[in-house]
């Protein structure tokens, strides 16, 4: 990939805009964050990612200054603000619970922080005009919390925390409340306002998708830790662990043992059926380092493996089996397929032709091939 001032994390000598060093936080006996670094550069949307308890919210609330840490450091724009209070931080969070004043309009709620920081009455009108239109309210600046929706409230909460244009500003879960259509729509509009003005976030989410789609990089967290830190493609197509694969998106997880290799492709036999599988490789993949009848697994996504109900000639790895379940989705069914050695396999595929009736092309019971390419499997050391 080519290395340019778009992607700053790629270059060596670039100067992160947030650093944290060595970062922990205990209550009690309880770790919930242990000893972590990351940098974070200018301009990124960097996502926070992980299930309830694992510490990314509490990650979170130390670089706001709500928390402060046991151990470790925290530099935001080359300053020290570990021990630096939230008020006096050039950072902004929008809460999860909303913290919307009940008593004050949509309008001043929104102007509240602009009033408090001295702005001018005319450039607060304008600023908070420009961002009821982009969260969509602009008819409801007169009304006040509870007379708007859950996900209303939350789009005020998202407008209040950007109309101060912080330097950095830290969401927790952002748009958990919204609904499918305005949750998409909100992800590329805050794509769109950080492009335009240059603010850092840091967002804090458990949903994967809203992850992918928002960041440029993703910080995957369990227990306190980081488990992988990388761009969302590289995270979801190279997944350090068995853990990430399985986190970020959905994985079929095949147990081998190196047989042979060349330079260019990998031999592998799951040995409680003795079926053998094939897989590419170069010098620099985690492949390469493997050595013959060194044990790994390979990792396939449901949507990079074919089925059909007739053998596939094209694929270089291929297995027969049943299909014991299938979700249609609309746009994609998923089917479950109980192979040949025993191992059940997820597979997605487009629906492609509009169906007929409420048949499937594939149904319950129907005897199958599934089949993939050298290039769609990634193994991990075991």
């Amino acid at each position: 990939m080519t290395q340019d001032a778009s992607y700053p994390w790629r270059q060596p000598d670039a100067t992160p805009f947030i650093s944290i060093k060595n970062l922990s936080k205990q209550f009690g006996s309880f770790t919930a964050v242990d000893d972590i670094s990351l940098d974070i550069y200018k301009g990124e949307l960097f996502g926070l990612l992980g299930g309830s308890g694992c510490g990314k919210t509490t990650l979170l609330r130390m670089l706001a200054g709500f928390e402060t840490p046991t151990s470790g450091s925290i530099f935001i724009d080359g300053a020290e603000m570990t021990q630096v209070p939230p008020y006096e931080r050039p950072v902004n969070m929008m809460f999860q619970s909303y913290a919307l004043f009940p008593h004050m309009t949509v309008e001043k709620n929104i102007a509240y922080g602009l009033k408090r920081d001295g702005v001018g009455r005319s450039e607060i009108t304008d600023r908070v005009a420009d961002i009821l239109k982009m969260v969509e309210l602009s008819d409801f600046g007169k009304r006040k919390p509870n007379q708007l929706s859950g996900g209303q409230r939350q789009r005020v909460a998202l407008a209040r925390a950007l109309v101060k244009r912080p330097k950095v500003l830290l969401l927790d879960e952002p748009l958990a409340a919204l609904d499918k259509r305005l949750r998409e729509q909100t992800q590329f509009e805050l794509m769109n306002i950080q492009d335009q003005t240059g603010v850092t976030f840091v967002v804090v989410t458990h949903d994967q998708e809203e992850a992918m789609t928002l960041s440029t990089r993703i910080a995957v967290m369990d227990a306190g830790k980081f488990m992988q830190i990388g761009e969302p493609a590289e995270i979801y197509e190279n997944p350090a662990t068995q853990f990430i694969a399985n986190f970020i998106g959905s994985a079929n997880f095949l147990p081998v043992t190196l047989i042979d290799k060349n330079q260019s492709t990998v031999q592998l036999q799951h040995e409680p059926s003795q079926k053998v599988f094939t897989a590419a490789t170069d010098h620099k993949s985690p492949e390469s380092e493997l050595t013959t009848g060194q044990q790994s697994t390979m990792v396939l996504r449901p949507e990079k493996i074919l089925i059909d109900k007739t053998p596939l000639t094209d694929c270089q790895n291929q297995l027969a089996g049943v299909v014991k379940e299938v979700a249609y989705l609309g746009k994609l069914s998923t089917y479950r397929v109980q192979t040949e050695i025993g191992i059940t396999f997820e597979v997605t595929a487009p629906n492609q032709i509009r169906s007929q009736g409420i048949g499937h092309r594939i149904d319950w019971d129907d005897p199958v091939h599934i089949g993939w390419n050298d290039n769609s499997a990634v193994l991990l050391q075991s």
